[in-house]
């Protein structure tokens, strides 16, 4: 039973309910018999006081029926009282538990149904209309609920059906995709294997036929030894003969006549296929340069939101934009700091050729020169450190750059040197830090997060000259371009020595300049 509904008297459903000034509500009879009793018991002394909080009235207070209680407490009375199939179905009216009478109106302004005895008395002056007729304003009401469902719902299965057409376009869109990425790679890589083993057969026959020639003029000088050989042997025992016999006999001695063999073995096929390495290093640039950044673009940024994404970054790329207060330019004494570099050939990569004691370093197009194999050589990355390393203090070195296809910058020693992939890479792994020199726009990479270089940077297609200035205690890595225009710079916490280092497109040189 609803508490709000019960009289604190007889603790049951009101019954007549009435008000009392302190707003406290009882059963009309069940207030007026306590006072009554009251009065019997101190005639001289009574006090009309509320049972609930105690207000004292004086004189006893009229009571008036609360009306809008009234309702309450009949309308939850009667509401189990009715079936929802007679109500449904238009069956016996119900009454009013008050007057006994059917209710017959219903009072808008209580929102209850009443007698005709209630709307003359309780809800005179409130707005009633018959009950059939609100019933049938609900009725209306209801139908044009029920339409705007039944839009709602025609419109959710219309979406729900364009989705699914969607959905299945996407699907044949994506195969598509895909089959046409397969195609392509697979038509590459097709071509590519066509053409190396086209290029394996020309190269075999060139040293088929080149060794065969060498061999055959081989074979003439050794005859032509034999022969020699021989006539050793006949002049020595013309040397035992007697005297006349000597004489006769030394007649038949003759020095031949040795054919010049040339011996020069010419191995021209470099030459030949000249034009062949220049397209494949252009391709090689390509996929390793090119579709490797469009595929890091396309494919690794849209990884948004995945633990590694999220991990912390030690390293934080500022706006190059913002003024180095520490190092600006070299008119206020950059060089002071220059150090003397040279490259450490135990881990220079196979195709990368060192000269000037070490201090020039060129990415041989032709091929891998002979290397001795050595623990801390780059066997799959076109890279190679310095000897020198720093853990302290601040320095600043410069390299000359033939064209830019490269990335110039500094590692821990622990960067790995055996294994392949892109986070071998200078920069595109958390123990290095590099800037990308690219003939249209240079770009500053740390753990395989990049930023573009902005400002005086323009696009370059000869040779460059790069300035790095490495303040270990400081945390700051700064590089320089032309006449030693700052162009960006890193920020972090170093832990271990650094090594300047290199990683050399094809056909490209760096040269260590001298402080």
């Amino acid at each position: 039973m609803d508490n709000s509904l019960t009289c604190n008297i007889c603790l049951d459903r009101y019954k007549n309910p009435a008000t009392l000034p302190c707003g406290h509500n009882f059963c009309m009879d069940c207030i007026s018999k306590h006072w009554d009793e009251r009065e019997k018991c101190e005639p001289q002394d009574v006090a009309f006081n509320c049972p609930v909080c105690k207000e004292t009235f004086v004189p006893r207070p009229s009571l008036n029926r609360n009306v809008c209680l009234a309702f309450l407490s009949e309308a939850e009375r009667d509401a189990g009282m009715s079936c929802s199939s007679d109500v449904a179905q238009g069956g016996p009216e119900q009454q009013c538990a008050q007057h006994q009478r059917p209710l017959i109106f219903y009072c808008r302004t209580e929102r209850v149904c009443v007698c005709s005895e209630c709307s003359v008395n309780e809800c005179k002056e409130h707005d009633k209309v018959l009950v059939e007729e609100e019933r049938s304003n609900r009725e209306e009401g209801l139908k044009e609920k029920g339409m705007k469902i039944k839009r709602c719902k025609e419109e959710a299965e219309q979406n729900i059906q364009t989705l699914t057409e969607n959905i299945s376009k996407a699907k044949v869109s994506l195969q598509q995709t895909s089959l046409f990425v397969d195609n392509k790679f697979s038509q590459l890589l097709r071509v590519l294997m066509e053409k190396q083993e086209m290029i394996k057969n020309f190269v075999e026959q060139q040293r088929t036929s080149t060794l065969a020639q060498a061999e055959a003029r081989l074979h003439d000088l050794q005859e032509n030894v034999q022969r020699l050989e021989a006539l050793e042997d006949q002049i020595s025992s013309l040397c035992a003969l007697p005297h006349c016999q000597f004489i006769q006999d030394t007649r038949l001695v003759e020095v031949p006549q040795i054919r010049q063999v040339p011996l020069d073995v010419s191995v021209n096929v470099q030459d030949k296929l000249a034009p062949v390495t220049d397209v494949l290093s252009r391709i090689a640039k390509l996929v390793c340069e090119d579709l490797d950044k469009t595929v890091y673009a396309s494919v690794i940024h849209n990884k948004e939101g995945s633990p590694q994404d999220k991990r912390p970054m030690l390293a934080v790329v500022p706006s190059p934009a913002t003024p180095s207060s520490s190092y600006p330019a070299v008119k206020e004494g950059l060089n002071q700091y220059g150090r003397s570099l040279t490259f450490d050939p135990c881990t220079a990569y196979a195709h990368l050729q060192l000269s000037q004691n070490n201090q020039r370093a060129e990415h041989l197009i032709s091929g891998p020169h002979s290397v001795l194999e050595h623990q801390d050589r780059f066997d799959y990355t076109w890279q190679v450190l310095c000897s020198e390393n720093f853990t302290q203090g601040i320095h600043y070195w410069e390299m000359e750059v033939s064209k830019p296809w490269a990335y110039v910058g500094v590692t821990y020693p622990d960067i790995p040197r055996k294994e392949t992939g892109k986070t071998v890479k200078l920069g595109m792994n958390n123990l290095s830090w590099s800037l990308q020199l690219d003939e249209r726009q240079f770009t500053a990479w740390h753990a395989a997060k990049s930023e573009r270089v902005s400002g005086q940077v323009q696009p370059h297609t000869q040779s460059l000259r790069i300035g790095i200035l490495l303040d270990y205690e400081g945390g700051t890595l700064t590089f320089y371009g032309e006449n030693q225009v700052r162009l960006h710079a890193f920020h972090c916490v170093f832990t271990r020595e650094l090594y300047p280092a290199c990683w050399i497109g094809e056909g490209v040189t760096v040269t260590l300049c001298p402080p």
